[in-house]
C-alpha cells in the first residue's frame, strides 16, 4: 500500500481537518509520534482497537476506517467505483451513507445519503463546515436554524455552521449528495 491510500492517509486528513498535531493525537491514543506517523504513512498496522481510539479521538464511526476497496493502481485515489464506497455513519435513524470522493485529503468530502421512508434525526446537530445538499429523489424535510424547508427532487440548500435536524415522513427514500467542508467523516 502506497503513502498515499488507505486508512493511514484518512487518520492524518482527519487530524489536520481537527487542527491535531501528531503529539496531539499520540498522547490522545497513549502512542509514541513516530508510531502515529507510521500509521498515517501506512507504514504500521493500527490494531482494531487502536482504530476504534482514533475514531472516538476524531470523532467519526468506527465504520470510516473498514470498507475500503482494492482498486487497479491507475484508479487509487481518482476513481470510485459505485461497488466499492465505502459506507460511513453509524446507520441510525434510518440513514445510510457512502463516500462518494476518493478520500478525506481534499478540502472537502462528498457524501451520498439515503433517507428511508419514517426516518428522521430528532435531535439538532451543528457542525463546523459549510455544506451544501442535492437532493437526487424523494422528498425531505429539513431544519435549519428552527426554519423548516420541504426540499424536493432537484432542490438544493446549503448549511453553514447553523443547527439543522430532517425528517422523511414520505413513502419514498430520498437520496442526497452533499459536499461538505471541511470534511468530518
Amino acid at each position: 500500500m502506497s503513502e498515499d491510500s488507505g486508512i493511514g492517509q484518512d487518520i492524518r486528513a482527519l487530524r489536520l481537518t481537527r487542527k491535531m498535531t501528531l503529539e496531539d493525537l499520540s498522547k490522545a491514543v497513549g502512542k509514541s509520534v513516530g508510531w502515529v506517523s507510521q500509521v498515517e504513512r501506512n507504514l504500521s498496522t493500527p490494531t482494531v482497537d487502536d482504530l476504534h481510539n482514533f475514531a472516538r479521538i476524531l470523532d467519526v464511526p468506527i465504520s470510516m476506517f473498514f470498507g475500503i476497496a482494492e482498486a487497479p493502481e491507475q484508479e487509487r485515489g481518482v476513481v470510485v467505483r459505485a461497488s466499492a464506497r465505502r459506507e460511513i455513519g453509524e446507520r441510525d435513524n434510518g440513514l445510510f451513507e457512502a463516500l462518494v470522493s476518493p478520500d478525506l485529503t481534499d478540502d472537502f468530502e462528498v457524501i451520498h445519503s439515503t433517507f428511508l421512508p419514517g426516518a428522521s434525526l430528532e435531535k439538532s446537530r451543528q457542525r463546523a463546515t459549510s455544506e451544501v445538499v442535492y437532493l437526487i429523489s424523494g422528498t425531505l424535510d429539513i431544519w435549519i436554524a428552527d426554519q423548516m424547508f420541504t426540499i424536493q427532487a432537484g432542490d438544493s440548500f446549503r448549511i453553514k455552521g447553523s443547527k439543522y435536524r430532517w425528517a422523511n415522513p414520505y413513502d419514498d427514500p430520498a437520496l442526497a449528495i452533499w459536499v461538505i467542508s471541511p470534511p468530518v467523516y
